[in-house]
């Protein structure tokens, strides 16, 4: 059976919160998207340097990048993205680690908890 909270959530949300806590962030708005969910390209300083906070996920292996029906939006980044999340899976990192058959994508996911929610 497939778990009920998505592999690996608990570690992105730990590593997001390290990441950027006590930091000042940016976050560049592009649109609201069809949920009235803000979409944007979220930087913060580290070190000297600054950080797309979204590439820095996918590059740990704790992301995917965005496969929406429609209205997709990424700034200029979405190659860039698309590659991280590629070298990551290469490198077997945060959720490529798991067995490819253990992968649920973050649509899978929610078709199958909107399923579930259904049959309660």
């Amino acid at each position: 059976a497939l778990p009920i909270s998505q592999p690996y959530s608990a570690e992105a949300l730990d590593w997001l919160k390290n990441y950027i806590m006590n930091r000042r962030v940016r976050a560049y708005i592009y649109k609201r998207d069809q949920y009235e969910r803000v979409v944007a390209t979220v930087w913060v300083r580290r070190f000297l340097f600054r950080k797309d906070v979204g590439k820095e996920m996918l590059k740990a292996g704790l992301a995917t990048v965005y496969e929406a029906k429609m209205g997709a939006e990424f700034g200029d980044f979405e190659e860039e993205y698309r590659k991280m999340e590629e070298l990551a899976k290469k490198k077997q990192r945060g959720m490529w680690s798991c067995k490819a058959e253990d992968y649920e994508s973050p649509r899978d996911y929610k078709t199958r908890t909107a399923a579930l929610n259904e049959t309660k």
